[in-house]
């Protein structure tokens, strides 16, 4: 298994407060790259105002830094594009019945 695919394992253990899919399936995760012991994630929220925008990234973070052989994390929350629904994993839009 990959430190990309670890790091994505913990982040699967994630889940949005609001709905009851990882964050990961929900497409709020855009980008994951591993550089020697450093991952730089890139992520989004649901909406600007969500209720966590300041614990999920936390957790996100912590969730990387879970993994072995990773030492840093740089996290970066953006807002370009804006999440969707269309973003979802097959997975999650079956499990929210849509």
């Amino acid at each position: 298994m990959s430190v990309k695919e670890k790091i994505i394992e913990e982040i699967k253990k994630i889940y949005d407060p609001e709905l009851p899919v990882n964050i990961y399936e929900l497409g709020l995760i855009y980008d994951i790259q591993v550089e020697d012991k450093k991952a730089k994630i890139k992520m989004t929220l649901t909406t600007p105002n969500c209720p966590v925008a300041e614990s999920l990234p936390k957790e996100v973070k912590d969730g990387a830094m879970q993994v072995e052989e990773i030492d840093d994390v740089d996290l970066q929350l953006v807002w370009d594009p804006p999440w969707n629904k269309e973003m979802m994993s097959e997975a999650a839009k079956l499990e929210l019945n849509l």
